[in-house]
């Protein structure tokens, strides 16, 4: 059964249920505290009554800094929203781990950025270390990954679009929202991953819905991809795409082949002067919830509640 854990700015936590108890541990990090299996172990089966889970105050259960990787395009609906034809191929990018934040901080948009939008993610937690052309098989999973989260890959789309520069589009302070809990798994509930679902609202407009059965690329092959070129190491995290229903989305394939023969000046103003009017890009004020979970709750990475504001 998976255990979830709760990070503060004093320490970690074992949830159970409404309550969580204290983590007797001296880890600071994420590497340290999955290297410290039997304090969690110990406080999960503490008869201490704990604190009030609603009394805690949640930071990102990722600490930092570590690497951040993420695969591009990895769900079939998003592809389709994307304009793609068939299968996309593999495609990872880095963010900064700077741009990590908690499950709770408002989401910054820089005075610069005009079009702000979301993408829930899960999150692959690096238990072990992942060296250089590692293979994965589905068997191995447990080996490598110690846990899950919620992550939400916000991304300046006209940063993104205008320079094709995805590392400095996802990177911003407060760009990956984190948690709130960091779901340890064990090798039992590796089966059940593909029956989680991934929820993100706006403002209680249900915007994202699907499951992990509409991935390209499962964990699996995407590590062993990912090894190819990329070693990983405990408490670094994957994110492994967005389904479909981002704001952003392909023009209809009329306007797409009209696009193409204007100059690319006049058609990036032509496509921003419409993204403009699209209500679905984040404002501030909003308020984004992103929750992953199995329908039958033996995995539950509980809410992340996100509002947005700008610089000014």
């Amino acid at each position: 059964m998976s255990t979830n854990i709760l990070r503060t700015a004093d320490g970690w936590w074992v949830v159970r249920d409404t309550r969580a108890v204290r983590i007797d541990t001296t880890a600071d990090t994420t590497a340290g505290l999955l290297a410290d299996r039997a304090a969690v172990h110990a406080a999960a089966a503490s008869k201490d009554a704990g604190a009030a889970v609603a009394d805690l105050d949640p930071v990102s259960p990722v600490t930092t800094p570590c690497r951040v990787v993420a695969q591009m395009v990895n769900y079939r609906s998003h592809a389709r929203d994307s304009g793609f034809i068939g299968e996309f191929p593999p495609a990872f990018f880095r963010k900064a781990s700077g741009s990590v934040s908690g499950p709770r901080d408002t989401v910054v948009r820089p005075a610069h950025v005009k079009l702000l939008d979301y993408e829930i993610e899960l999150g692959l937690v690096m238990g072990a270390p992942l060296p250089d052309g590692t293979v994965v098989e589905e068997r191995d999973l447990a080996t490598y990954v110690a846990g899950l989260v919620i992550t939400n890959d916000v991304s300046a789309r006209d940063i993104q679009l205008t320079r094709t520069q995805f590392y400095e589009s996802k990177s911003y302070p407060t760009f990956t929202p984190t948690g709130p809990y960091l779901t340890l798994l064990e090798p039992e509930d590796f089966a059940h991953l593909l029956d989680l679902r991934l929820r993100l609202t706006v403002n209680g407009e249900l915007r994202q819905d699907r499951t992990l059965a509409d991935m390209i690329v499962r964990p699996a092959q995407a590590l062993t991809l990912l090894a190819r070129f990329q070693e990983l190491a405990p408490g670094d995290l994957l994110l492994t795409g967005t389904p479909g229903g981002t704001a952003l989305k392909a023009p209809p394939k009329a306007i797409e082949k009209i696009g193409a023969l204007l100059p690319p000046a006049v058609k990036w103003n032509a496509f921003f002067k419409g993204q403009a009017k699209n209500p679905h890009y984040l404002h501030e004020g909003d308020l984004v919830t992103a929750a992953i979970a199995t329908p039958d709750g033996r995995i539950d990475l509980g809410e992340q509640r996100t509002p947005v504001s700008y610089a000014h």
